[in-house]
């Protein structure tokens, strides 16, 4: 059995959760989301809680039960607070600007970058260099801000690059002159 799989989880106020045969949907204060179960795998309402357990045992569904209660746990946390990422743009002359919807990005090349903003995405520009990604679905916030840092990744020797704002990037030592 599944450690994390076997933790009951915590409906909010404010969010409501409705099971439909092997579909489970999540709608709240931010935003609605929903999950198709696999077979192996039920989840029960009881009082304000749900309890994810396995229909049929094999050698796969404990990582299934694991799995299933930690997306259900992020759909429930998501359409109630929401999740937020990062990024920092670190170099001379990086800014980030919003043109309308779209993210707009000077990151060294000879044109500016347009990133255009998937739905249920808020993204935020402060002081031109700190750009803050927020939605209720977990898996989005983060593919979003994977592309955006993918425009420009930080290089190793001067540091220069989007990052995640708790990313720490190793420095390479360069070329050393002869001696």
């Amino acid at each position: 059995m599944s450690r994390i799989g076997k933790k009951p989880i915590i409906i909010p106020s404010g969010a409501d959760v409705s099971i439909n045969g092997q579909a489970i949907s999540v709608k709240g204060p931010k935003g609605s989301l929903s999950f198709g179960l696999r077979p192996e795998i039920d989840v029960k309402i009881v009082e304000d809680q749900l309890q994810v357990e396995i229909i049929k045992p094999s050698r796969a569904s404990s990582a299934y039960m694991g799995m299933t209660r930690s997306l259900i746990n992020n759909m429930v946390k998501g359409v109630s607070e929401g999740f937020e990422k990062k990024l920092e743009l670190v170099g001379v002359g990086y800014r980030a600007k919003m043109n309308g919807k779209d993210l707009g990005l000077t990151v060294g090349y000879s044109h500016p970058v347009e990133f255009i903003v998937p739905a249920g995405i808020e993204i935020a520009v402060t002081d031109n260099q700190f750009v803050s990604i927020k939605g209720f679905d977990k898996q989005l916030v983060g593919q979003v801000a994977a592309n955006i840092r993918k425009i420009r990744k930080p290089e190793p020797y001067k540091g220069k690059g989007i990052k995640y704002s708790t990313e720490v990037v190793r420095r390479k030592q360069g070329k050393s002159g002869k001696v």
